[in-house]
Order: structure tokens, then C-alpha cells, then sequence
């Protein structure tokens, strides 16, 4: 499968490609294939950690199953900067909170698709990626949305 890796504030960062979509972003810096499209999703990534892009527009396959699919349909339509509870998520998809949570985990794409804006009702909650919470914390604030910290 195809990757690229790019350096971000959050770490080495690499996007891998399959079929002509993005199908998982992992806390690597093994990627070195520069297709057209790993070149685009390195452009948005980079221009998202420089401040000037809030949504990212890159053909994605998510290989999951079908709730984890809702679940991440639903957080792609969390904006740049905002937050929403896993139990909101839940109450929208008629689920509980536990697997919306396990299922913002199970997310093979974060940052493009943003499980870091999804939080627990009582705090931070959890993050698949490198680093965990504070990872989630350090997007957070890029996205101007940590001032819940406080």
C-alpha cells in the first residue's frame, strides 16, 4: 500500500492510499511513494498544521464496519475548531456512549477525519494516536478549541 510521510507539530505523520482513496494516516515516518494523491493529502495535512485549512477535501474508503462507518460520517461534520460529546453522538445514531467512544478509536484516518473533536462528558476522553491524550489536547488547541483546558 502506498504511503508518504510528512512532519507535523504532532509528530512524523504518514498517509497511506489504496485504490485511488485515502484509507488510513498512522504516527510513522515510513511513507516515501509520492503519488498525486498522497503529494494532495501532504499538501492539505501541511496546510492544516499551518493554519490555513479548517476541512480537508480527499477521497477517503473507510475499511470498517458499518457503525464505525456512522460514527465517522458523523465527525467529519464536526468543524474545524468545535466539539461534541460521545453521548450526543449516541443519542444522534441511537447507540450508546461506550461504542461511539470505541468506535471514534477504531477511526483509521484521524486528523482528517477528526475523532480528536469528540469528547467525553466528563473531560478530555481517549485518542488512538501517538501520545494519546495529549496528542488530542495539542490538536485541540491548534484548532483554537482547547479552552475547556482552562
Amino acid at each position: 500500500m502506498p504511503s508518504l510521510s510528512i512532519e507535523s507539530p504532532v509528530g512524523p505523520l504518514s498517509v497511506h492510499e489504496s485504490g485511488g482513496c485515502i484509507t488510513r494516516l498512522s504516527w510513522s515516518d515510513v511513507g516515501t511513494d509520492a503519488t498525486p494523491l498522497l503529494l494532495e493529502a501532504q499538501s492539505q495535512l501541511q496546510a492544516y498544521f499551518a493554519g490555513q485549512l479548517q476541512r480537508f477535501d480527499l477521497p477517503l474508503r473507510l475499511e470498517v464496519s458499518p457503525f464505525v462507518q456512522q460514527v465517522c460520517t458523523v465527525m467529519q461534520a464536526i468543524g474545524f475548531g468545535e466539539t461534541r460529546i460521545y453521548g450526543d453522538i449516541a443519542k444522534e445514531l441511537g447507540a450508546a456512549a461506550q461504542p461511539v467512544g470505541q468506535a471514534c478509536g477504531a477511526n483509521p484516518i484521524p486528523v482528517i477525519i477528526p475523532c480528536h473533536r469528540v469528547l467525553s462528558a466528563t473531560g478530555l476522553g481517549g485518542f488512538s494516536g501517538e501520545c494519546g491524550s495529549e496528542t488530542k489536547v495539542a490538536l485541540l488547541v491548534h484548532e483554537g478549541a482547547g479552552g475547556y483546558l482552562l
